[in-house]
């Protein structure tokens, strides 16, 4: 799984997110409201966390199977977790190989022409750093 970090790096460089079925997500929620369940992983699943189309967009409802009262959050107070796969599904074109190396994994992706190289000893932090720099420059 991806650090918090690159989450919320991927997010402020513009990676949309539409809720879906085995999503995992942490709460982002402001600096004045205060909750132990900040760091937790929450997984949307029908029965205990389902997205809700709103007139106001997309809110993350949780539906009583959690030990502390939140009846929802919107999208701007929750950090999604892609999984390895979606990360690779979201290089799309760019994505070039997934290679072991002794100690680390490397992904390699093909920008504008330009091959670009992203290690790390977890394959999805590999594949996250290599699609921040894509959203990056898409931008």
């Amino acid at each position: 799984m991806i650090t918090r970090e690159l989450a919320v790096a991927l997010r402020d460089a513009g990676l949309s997110w539409r809720p879906a079925e085995g999503d995992r997500f942490q709460l982002d929620l402001p600096d004045d409201v205060e909750l132990e369940a900040e760091a937790d992983v929450f997984t949307v699943s029908e029965m205990t966390i389902e997205a809700r189309q709103t007139p106001s967009g997309t809110d993350l409802a949780f539906n009583g199977t959690t030990e502390w009262a939140l009846d929802a959050v919107t999208l701007a107070d929750a950090v999604w977790l892609p999984r390895e796969d979606q990360l690779r599904e979201l290089l799309r074109g760019t994505f070039r190989r997934l290679s072991r190396l002794d100690d680390t994994f490397e992904v390699v992706v093909e920008i504008a022409g330009e091959t670009l190289r992203f290690e790390h000893p977890d394959p999805s932090e590999a594949y996250g750093r290599a699609l921040l720099e894509l959203v990056s420059r898409s931008r």
